[in-house]
C-alpha cells in the first residue's frame, strides 16, 4: 500500500502536468464551481431564505384577527433578517398605499432580493459553457503539437509514441467534461431551487396583504388605516 500511494499520486500529477496552460485553466474553473457551489449550498437553505416564524404567523393569522397579532408579525420581521423578512416589511410600510400600487412595490423589492438569492449562479453557468470548450482546445492544440512533431519525420518509428501523445492531448477533454457536468447539476438544482422559494414567497406575501387589506376595509371612515398607524411605531 505505501508503495503503491506514490505511484498513484505520480500518475495523477503527471495526468494533470501533461494538460500543459489549458490544464491550469481547467483546475481554476474546478476551484471556483466548487466554491461557488458551497457557498450557495449554504446561502439557499430554506430556513434562512424564508424564516419559518414568519411564515408560521402568516399562515395562522386571520382576515378577522386583531392589529396586535400584526404589529407583534411586523415586529418578528424586522428583527430576523432574510430575503422575505425584507419583503414583508416592503408591503407593511406601505399600506396607506392602494393596494395595486402596494402590490408593485412588493413586487419591484422582490425581484431585488431575488437577484440577490440567484448571485453567483451566473459564475456556474459560465463554468458549464466555457470547461468543455477550454477541454476541446486543450485537446486541439495537443493534437497540432502531436502532428506537426509527426511532420518533421518521413517515417512513423513508434506508433505507440503517437498514440500516447494522442491519448496525452484529450486528457484535458476528459478534464473539461468532469468539471462542466456536476457544474450543470448544480446550476439546474440552485436554479430549481430559487425558482420554488420565489413561488412560495410569492404566495406568502400575496396572502398576508390580503389579511391586512381586510383589517383596513373594515375601518370605514378613517382616512388611514389604524393599522398603519400602529405599524409606523414599529417600522
Amino acid at each position: 500500500m505505501t508503495i503503491l500511494l506514490p505511484i498513484a499520486t505520480g500518475s495523477i500529477l503527471h495526468f494533470f502536468l501533461q494538460g500543459g496552460f489549458f490544464m491550469v485553466l481547467l483546475l481554476l474553473c474546478s476551484v471556483t464551481s466548487v466554491t461557488v457551489i458551497i457557498l450557495r449550498a449554504l446561502a439557499l437553505q430554506r430556513k434562512l431564505v424564508i424564516p419559518p416564524e414568519i411564515e408560521n404567523a402568516i399562515e395562522k393569522l386571520e382576515p378577522n384577527e386583531n392589529t396586535p397579532a400584526i404589529v407583534q408579525l411586523a415586529r418578528e420581521a424586522r428583527l430576523i433578517d432574510s430575503p422575505f423578512s425584507r419583503i414583508v416589511l416592503v408591503g407593511f410600510r406601505h399600506l396607506q398605499w392602494p393596494k395595486s400600487e402596494n402590490i408593485e412595490a412588493v413586487q419591484t423589492r422582490a425581484r431585488h432580493e431575488i437577484v440577490r438569492i440567484e448571485r453567483g449562479l451566473v459564475v456556474l453557468e459560465v463554468i458549464v459553457g466555457i470547461a468543455p470548450l477550454l477541454g476541446l482546445l486543450g485537446a486541439v492544440s495537443g493534437l497540432v503539437t502531436v502532428f506537426a512533431n509527426l511532420g518533421d519525420s518521413a517515417t512513423i518509428s513508434d506508433p505507440r509514441g503517437l498514440a500516447k501523445g494522442i491519448s496525452e492531448a484529450l486528457s484535458t477533454t476528459v478534464v473539461g467534461m468532469a468539471i462542466a457536468i456536476p457544474t450543470l447539476i448544480a446550476y439546474s438544482y440552485f436554479s430549481k431551487r430559487v425558482e420554488t422559494m420565489a413561488v412560495e414567497m410569492e404566495s406568502l406575501v400575496t396572502d398576508l396583504l390580503a389579511k391586512c387589506y381586510y383589517q383596513k376595509n373594515q375601518q370605514f371612515g378613517e382616512p388611514v388605516s389604524r393599522l398603519a398607524h400602529q405599524l409606523e411605531d414599529v417600522l
